[in-house]
């Protein structure tokens, strides 16, 4: 059996993918998640040959998600689906340890290719993803300032989260939380709350 883990917090979402990936002989989806954490603790629990995650999810985004997935579970393969493109947010995905990338536009014709892909260990991209990755490497385009764990930390603001609730999702000290959030601010060069969830959002770290 090709076991496969599923993170959207849409329900219906959920159950779409659901419906096409046990269509398929020898598919079984073992685990549902409405958000990165719950993601990450299934993926540990169940160990899914394949955890499909949107790119996008409360308390913890896809790419953190895969990035303790891949540290919890080393033998389940990530594939991210989202509704953006960018050479920078393809760039951290990969370094997370994602080896397919696909964008929701493209799931009706490609997401079962991606899945066999990946279940033999082997990356997927389509061909556009491609291209930009290719374009990138050429061009050496510079990347965003921010580092992984500081995109996280910057959605969770953007997101409305209080210092506290961030403490809380992070498992970190509430001064540690603050501390982190002036830090942020120097390094952008911003002022204000509202300047970061701007950045946040042309940066493609939340939607808008």
């Amino acid at each position: 059996m090709l076991r496969i883990l599923i993170a959207d917090d849409h329900d219906v979402v959920r159950a779409g993918l659901r419906r096409v990936l046990e269509a398929q002989p020898g598919w079984e989806v073992v685990a549902e998640a409405a958000d990165g954490k719950d993601a990450v603790s299934k993926a540990a629990t169940t160990k899914p040959d394949v955890a499909v995650l949107d790119c996008m999810m409360p308390l913890i985004n896809g790419m953190e998600a895969t990035r303790q997935i891949r540290a919890r579970a080393p033998k389940t393969e990530v594939l991210i689906l989202t509704a953006h493109e960018g050479e920078g947010l393809i760039a951290e995905l990969l370094k997370a340890g994602a080896r397919g990338y696909l964008l929701k536009s493209d799931l009706t014709g490609q997401l079962l290719d991606a899945i066999t892909s990946l279940a033999k260990h082997e990356p997927f991209f389509t061909s556009a993803v491609s291209e930009t990755l290719l374009a990138t490497f050429l061009n050496q385009q510079p990347r965003e300032s921010l580092n992984d764990g500081e995109r996280t930390f910057l959605r969770l603001i953007a997101q409305g989260h209080t210092n506290g609730e961030i403490a809380n999702i992070l498992e970190v000290a509430l001064k540690t939380v603050e501390s982190r959030r002036a830090k942020m601010m120097r390094k952008l060069n911003l002022s204000t709350a509202a300047a970061l969830v701007l950045y946040a959002i042309r940066h493609g770290i939340v939607e808008p």
